[in-house]
Formats: C-alpha cells, structure tokens, sequence
C-alpha cells in the first residue's frame, strides 16, 4: 500500500497521525510511505526523521493524490478531499455522526472513510481503542491542570508551622480517563473519591485508592462496549443529591462523563456550583461535548463565586509526542488490516472491526452514519 501522512488543517491541533517510530515499522512491511512537507512538524517530528524512517516527502497535493490510504488525526478540508483518489481509504477522528455534511462530501469522492472514534470496543480491536488511548492522557494531564489551578497542596503537608491536610479531588466518571485521573491524583498524595453510573467500575476504583461514591438503589447503567447509557430523570435525581454533598466539600472535580454521539450529560448543576467553596476548581473533559458542569466554555477559563471552572479543549494535544506516538500505534493495527497477504489494500466489509468504524464506502454513507 501506498500511504500518505497529511497536515492537519486545524491550527489547534499539535498532533500528527503517524510518527517516525510506525512509519519505519510501515516500510520495513515493504508499504510506501509519503510525508506533506512539516506534517510533524507541530508534533515535534521534522522531516528528517520520516525520511531516516523511509518515508518520502512530498507536496501535500501530490502525497494523496495516489495514496491507497491517507491518515489524519481529524477532520479533512475540502481541498484535502478533493486530492483523495476514489476507491482510496480515509483514517481519522472524523466525528462522523455529527457531521452528515462532511460525511456526504466524502461519499461523493467515492472514498472508503474510517472514523477511528467508531472502532468497537471489543478485545480483538484494544490495540485500536483511540478513544482509550487520548483519554489516558487527558485524564492525567487534568490533574495537573487541577494542581495547577487550585489554591493549595494536594499533598499532606507537615511543616515547621504546623500540618496541612491534602486535598479532596472528586472525580466523575470511571473510564480510562476517569481511573487515569484517580492513579495521577493518589500519586500527587490527595484524598480521593470517585462516581460512576456504571457499578462493574466501583471494584477498580477502589483498587487504585481512592473511595466509590455509592448512590443507592442507583441501577446499573452500563451500556453496550461498556460505555454509560443515559440516565432516567429519577436516577439523574438521586445521582445529584448524593454528589452534591461530596461537591460541595472538594477541593477539585474532574468531570469524564460522554456518551457516543450525544451532549454530555450535566453531571453539576447551578446550585451545586453555587454550593462549593471558594478557590475549589472544576475540570471539565467534557467541555467540547457540551461539559458536565453548568457554566463550562469549551477552551476557556470561568469563575463563579470564586470556583474555577475549567473547559480544556484537546488536553492530548498538549502532549503533542506522546500523543501522537500512541494514535500512531492504534492506526498501525488498523492498517494491519486493510493489507492482504501480498501488503495491496484490501477493506473486507465483512470484518467487524471495518464495518463497525467505516462510514463511508462504495459512493455511500455506511455504518453508524446510513
């Protein structure tokens, strides 16, 4: 397979979608591999390094133009598609059931796009799991953020002038991100206490240190690929009666709670806001979502009554290399499988892993998006 690495479009976004270390595994495989000029620029990977891993460098334009596969980390620009060959593969974080337009243009271009936040979440796909991947960086980069931010130690401190007494960190929700955010958390030396919806978590919460927030008569609410489903109005009720109180007396919350295709659910409302204490803070890893905590702007820093509500946007992409690395990786085992026996592309809707992630195939829009 030829495959092409393209820039990322969106200024914002340091990360690059494959690193030296994959592409020198790619050509080892005995696949082509052609670099748009400072791709990786952002990500701290310079040209030189690509082509010491056997990559060729070559005008953005002319790299896709016929490449079996090309990758981004998100979204591509309409002159990018227009550079797609049709029949050629598409991998990136496309965002796919929340962009029908996006998804109409690359139908048109007859181009086979795999959207890498779709990947199943089933044990032959872990190596993969994007969403896993990014979220184990945001998870432990949000508590520096937090420690950063809020107006004590996390630690017990003793000193000559007496005892401090650690932090209280709530963290809510309990997926990678979430149990990330409890190990940083505990390492920094802070008292921890964590919320799910999801019971099957409570046991790995606790396994890490820190204490299960427990609502009663609160039903199960995993879903299918052990994501959380949406919560009844009654259980919403319960849920925020009980954290509420644990809110109120934190010194730092960190909110991870998405679902799939859908806003992210207000975890913190108004009065519970209104309830906590003056230099607690809020990180919200939701915010691009729509955040879990009422007040939360996506990139931006809000005070109300003295808490800080924080709403990063990208925090992986603030570890540009080792974020990138990892992305790298988890789009190499999805390349393992567009390759045939001989290397040549070959996309098998028939597998699960495929089927399940590609969005468009064929001059249609397939998938999670039909």
């Amino acid at each position: 397979m030829k495959i092409a690495i393209l820039p990322e479009p969106n200024s914002e976004e340091t990360r690059v979608s494959l690193v030296p270390e994959t592409v020198g595994r790619l050509t080892k495989a005995e696949h082509t591999v052609a670099l748009a000029a400072g791709a990786g620029e952002r990500a701290g990977f310079p040209d030189a390094d690509y082509t010491q891993a056997g990559a060729e460098v070559a005008s953005e334009g002319s790299a896709a133009s016929d490449a079996d596969v090309t990758i981004l980390v998100g979204q591509p620009t309409d002159e990018q598609i227009g550079s797609l060959r049709s029949g050629s593969v598409l991998i990136g974080l496309l965002d796919a059931r929340q962009s029908p337009e996006l998804m109409g243009k690359l139908a048109g271009a007859g181009v086979t796009a795999i959207s890498m936040e779709l990947i199943p979440r089933i044990s032959r796909a872990q190596g993969l799991d994007v969403l896993s991947s990014q979220a184990s960086l945001a998870g432990y980069k949000a508590v520096l953020l937090a420690a950063d931010n809020v107006d004590r130690f996390f630690p017990l401190m003793i000193t000559a002038a007496g005892t401090i007494s650690p932090a209280t960190v709530v963290i809510l929700g309990a997926g990678v991100a979430g149990l990330q955010a409890i190990a940083t958390a505990k390492r920094l030396g802070a008292i921890v206490e964590a919320y799910d919806v999801r019971a099957v978590v409570k046991e790995q919460v606790e396994s890490l240190g820190a204490k299960f927030i427990e609502v009663e008569s609160a039903e199960d609410a995993e879903a299918a690929g052990g994501y959380a489903r949406e919560q009844t109005e009654a259980e919403k009720a319960a849920q925020r009666d009980v954290l509420a109180k644990h809110i109120a007396r934190a010194d730092v919350v960190i909110t991870t709670a998405q679902i799939p295709g859908r806003p992210a659910p207000e975890l913190i409302d108004q009065a519970m806001v209104d309830q906590m204490k003056a230099g607690a803070v809020v990180i919200d890893l939701a915010a691009e979502s729509g955040g879990n905590c009422a007040g939360t702007v996506a990139g931006e820093t809000v005070e109300h009554n003295g808490v800080r509500i924080i709403g990063p946007k990208n925090l992986p992409g603030t570890m540009p290399g080792e974020a990138s690395t990892l992305y790298s990786r988890n789009v190499k085992g999805l390349l393992d499988l567009l390759a045939d026996d001989e290397g040549a592309l070959k996309v098998d809707m028939e597998d699960e892993v495929i089927a399940g992630a590609a969005v468009t195939h064929g001059g249609q829009k397939v998938g999670a998006v039909a």
